[in-house]
């Protein structure tokens, strides 16, 4: 029997596939369009129809279908299984809860308990009157699976039990914590909306307290990050809203769950809400690959006005373009849209690009010199200074000069001051790592080969022999970080080449199929450094180190044919 992963590939080609996502030209026997995953001028994306791969001369992306989807949607590789199978109208088999992953099992918890806040959200008429009163009607509360926890300290922990998950489980699902020795449901009598991932996926919640919050009990309580929830990696809505911001090129930006629900309630299908946090560099990542263009629709309040700000600074360095939309003072999108929405589209038509939307606030405050100099100084030219096109830091210092009198030389002095540090990015980022689904696959099912038959019994695969080839072909070092790095997500992995591989009576062939495949990429990256070293050795007329590096490229060249013959030869 064929396995999902191959029975999607006979029923989706890759053209159909990645022809979705972007424009697609050909280009001989290929099709190419700019890539997705590094800003570019021309096309440096390939497609090839005959292989089912995809190869960036750019970037080095590459990959199938499935790793596509993973990239370009941000999901993990059971995220782009669901998602590729409901397109092709493959149905994947439901697993025995025992034997599923951990990942698994944790989003199975998950959506076991929206399922249960659904049923108490019907029990409970309180509740529903202030859903009502807010505006959402019954049809986005079904639609988006809004729930009800009720005021219990163990009632959705011990549904969850009696439908066969344990205590541990609902720990580490963000369900329930422990204080003092007691260990009691995280949400009590409050309005619950699901946080899905890309694929639609429940992955945590967000409670809206119904009742008098404090200090001790706050408005919004969400659930903590988990295995399967990386707050700076979510966008609530973005599941739905991803195929029309694409549609419509622009993504509509709020803060609160029930601005998106109304939002998209009123027809503004476009719209994904941050939750409350801050706009992060992975959310924004989600954003620009789909469109360039966001609206900002914050409340028109002191706290509203600075969460755009730090949401702004991180889109305009990444080269997209910010409007803000100016909403009536000391109003919400959810209150507006309920209570005066043509308004509320007026304002979204009215929008300006963000830094002519702060120049306009900073002129009605009516400052004297001293303080308007201040302002455009330290409110305004940061966010100039964030632009990554230097034309259009040219053009705002053109207008705030125009606009304030201030001398432009004077404004380019100051701003030659200011860092292009973005504010309220993270000096930790995180770098691309080696098992990054936009790297390599060819990794990614190594490491999956190896931890899943080092598991086995019975095993189709000689574990040793295949580690011992994986360090020569990498070195030592390399091969035992990306082994390391490979554990964090090792039930993934797993996964993932079960599903490729699974029906294989051995494993050898396909294992040499990689380890070929991955030596033929590790030899090309030798090579490129060595000749780029080449370059500089020649520009510096060094003509010994000339000699050795054009020995060590033509000794490469050699290996990279015979490594292409070794998989022609095995038919790979």
């Amino acid at each position: 029997m064929s396995s999902p992963v191959e029975l999607i590939k006979e029923r989706l080609s890759i053209t159909e596939v990645i022809g979705a996502y972007l424009g697609l030209e050909k280009a001989g026997s290929n099709l190419k369009a700019k890539c997705p995953f590094h800003n570019e001028r021309t096309p440096s994306f390939f497609v090839s129809p005959s292989r089912g791969s995809y190869y960036c001369f750019g970037c080095g992306a590459k990959g199938d279908i499935f790793s596509f989807v993973q990239a370009f949607e941000g999901l993990d590789f059971m995220g782009a299984l669901k998602t590729l199978a409901a397109r092709a109208g493959v149905e994947l088999i439901p697993e025995n809860p025992r034997v599923r992953t951990e990942r698994e099992r944790l989003l199975s918890l998950l959506d076991t308990a929206v399922l249960f806040f659904q049923k108490s959200l019907g029990e409970n008429t309180h509740a529903l009157a202030y859903l009502s009163k807010r505006g959402i009607s019954d049809e986005t509360i079904q639609s988006w699976r809004v729930g009800f926890a009720p005021d219990s300290w163990h009632a959705c922990s011990e549904f969850c039990l009696q439908k066969g998950f344990t205590a541990d489980e609902i720990a580490r699902a963000g369900l329930s914590k422990t204080e003092k020795g007691k260990t009691y449901d995280r949400f009590r009598s409050r309005v619950m909306f699901p946080i899905f991932d890309s694929a639609g996926r429940a992955v945590a919640f967000s409670g809206r307290i119904l009742g008098k919050e404090s200090e001790q009990i706050p408005k919004y309580l969400n659930s903590p990050e988990t295995s399967v929830f990386s707050k700076s990696r979510v966008l609530y809505g973005f599941d739905r809203a991803k195929n029309e911001i694409r549609r419509k090129d622009f993504t509509m930006l709020v803060e609160g769950q029930m601005d998106l629900l109304m939002c998209h309630q009123a027809g503004f299908k476009n719209t994904v809400a941050s939750s409350g946090t801050a706009f992060t560099r992975e959310q924004l990542e989600m954003l620009k690959r789909l469109s360039k263009r966001v609206l900002m629709v914050y409340d028109a309040d002191k706290a509203g006005i600075q969460a755009s700000l730090r949401s702004a600074s991180l889109a305009l360095s990444s080269g997209m373009e910010v409007k803000v939309a100016a909403l009536p003072a000391g109003s919400d999108p959810a209150e507006l849209i309920l209570k005066d929405l043509p308004r509320f589209k007026e304002s979204l038509r009215l929008s300006s690009h963000i830094i002519d939307f702060y120049l306009a606030a900073i002129q009605a405050e009516k400052l004297d010199e001293r303080g308007l100099v201040r302002s455009v100084r330290d409110r305004l030219l940061p966010y100039v200074a964030a632009l990554e096109s230097s034309i259009e830091r040219d053009h705002f210092l053109n207008r705030i000069a125009t606009a304030t009198g201030i001398r432009e030389e004077a404004l380019r002095e100051d701003l030659a001051k200011i860092s292009r540090v973005v504010p309220g990015a993270r000096a930790d980022e995180k770098k691309e790592t080696m098992l990054s689904p936009r790297r390599h696959l060819v990794e990614r099912l190594i490491c999956g080969l190896y931890f899943w038959q080092s598991r086995e019994e019975k095993r189709m695969l000689d574990v040793a022999a295949f580690e011992k080839e994986l360090g020569r072909i990498l070195g030592k070092e390399r091969s035992g970080r990306l082994i390391t790095e490979a554990r964090a997500v090792e039930d993934e992995l797993i996964f993932q080449a079960e599903s490729y591989y699974r029906t294989h009576e051995s494993l050898e062939p396909s294992a040499c199929e990689l380890l070929l495949a991955l030596e033929e990429d590790t030899v090309r990256e030798e090579l490129e450094a060595v000749m780029k070293e080449l370059a500089l050795a020649e520009r510096g007329k060094d003509a010994q180190k000339r000699s050795l590096l054009l020995s060590r490229c033509q000794e490469l060249t050699r290996k990279l044919h015979e490594l292409k013959n070794k998989r022609a030869d095995a038919n790979i």
